[in-house]
């Protein structure tokens, strides 16, 4: 027999809506739900938050859906099974997402204050975030929604807290200084997964820094020039040959008078540039395992000083202050361009010389 009110498609908007409410009222995602004695097997995921301000795309549907299936194999093995959802309260994208509203609205989280700008992220969150949970039972995932938990609830964060003071207190987790990606508009840190490589056509710059003792110099060559002033070292490779002599005399860093020394490490290509390079562990990852290789401490401004701020602006290193670029400052300014650019064309011939002096 054949109905004809029958559709001769299938439509998946009135069939898995009303199926997957009906499942879901029923407490069929529930671990306790058929619970007949206590010993029964159990059976816990919690799956990774996707971001509050997230939406779904392709890896998400692959992750969870795997997820989903391992609960229900387990259901139907007779264990109890909890696959715990929840989001991430992702930060640094909620902000940038309230952010942009205020600017529509002629507004700045500054001129709101902390607090209110704080009150418009949660109402936010209340009234936007979340659509990529409902995309999830959408899709029909057998997850306990009576559970769902959310980073910045107060009894997840405690209990996050907690684990992070026993792992330290135990010795498993320490804190130490390390390079981040730093945002000077959202003044935080973003993990490499949320920053954008360019590649960019860059240049070459060449420096002669003077020995100490005054006899002689050695010619760096860097593309990062405006991090000078946070220099600690100059390294070589120890198979260069045209430096194995010079290897522990002390070096005058330009513009600062800072005495630094000139290092053998591995890190250095002698076939790149003049094989001499200048080391600043505050602001560049390949310097800073320089810097751990040579033993500095980088809780000490004096070892590890820093000259970019977190505005992104050029500082005088140990200090607070922009480089003070007047009078005298600008006649060492320009004193140092005649040397650059004398390094420039001496260094193409001291290549083969070995670039010292």
């Amino acid at each position: 027999m054949t109905d004809s009110n029958l559709s001769t498609r299938y439509d998946p908007k009135q069939v898995e809506t009303t199926w997957y409410q009906k499942w879901e009222s029923s407490g069929l995602f529930r671990p306790e739900y058929g619970r007949r004695d206590s010993d029964r097997p159990r059976y816990c995921i919690a799956i990774p938050p996707p971001n509050v301000t997230g939406s779904l795309h392709m890896g998400h549907a692959l992750c969870y859906s795997i997820q989903d299936v391992l609960g229900r194999w387990k259901r139907m093995q007779g264990f109890e099974v909890l696959i715990l959802p929840g989001t991430d309260h992702a930060g640094i994208a909620t902000q940038k997402v309230v952010e942009s509203q205020l600017r529509s609205e002629g507004k700045s989280r500054h001129e709101l204050g902390r607090d209110a700008f704080v009150e418009r992220v949660w109402r936010w969150k209340e009234e936007s975030g979340g659509i990529i949970l409902r995309q999830f039972k959408r899709l029909g995932f057998a997850f306990d929604w009576t559970r769902e938990r959310f980073t910045m609830d107060p009894d997840y964060h405690d209990a996050v807290l907690r684990v992070f003071v026993d792992w330290f207190e135990r010795g498993l987790i320490y804190r130490g200084k390390r390079i981040v990606n730093w945002d000077p508009g959202l003044r935080t840190s973003v993990s490499d997964i949320e920053v954008s490589d360019e590649i960019r056509n860059g240049k070459l710059y060449h420096f002669r820094y003077p020995f100490a003792d005054g006899d002689g110099y050695v010619v760096i060559a860097t593309t990062r020039p405006e991090t000078m002033l946070a220099d600690v070292a100059v390294a070589v490779h120890p198979s260069d040959e045209r430096y194995a002599h010079l290897i522990g005399r002390k070096i005058r860093l330009p513009l600062v008078g800072r005495i630094i020394p000139l290092v053998a490490d591995t890190y250095p290509d002698p076939e790149f540039g003049t094989g001499a390079v200048k080391v600043t562990p505050a602001h560049d990852p390949n310097d800073y395992e320089i810097g751990v290789r040579l033993g500095l401490d980088f809780n000490d401004p004096e070892q590890v000083p820093v000259c970019i701020d977190e505005d992104a602006k050029v500082i005088a290193s140990r200090t607070s202050k922009k480089p003070d670029w007047s009078t005298e400052s600008r006649t060492t300014q320009s004193r140092s361009k005649s040397v650059t650019e004398a390094a420039k064309s001496s260094s193409r011939s001291s290549q083969n010389s070995g670039s010292a002096r």
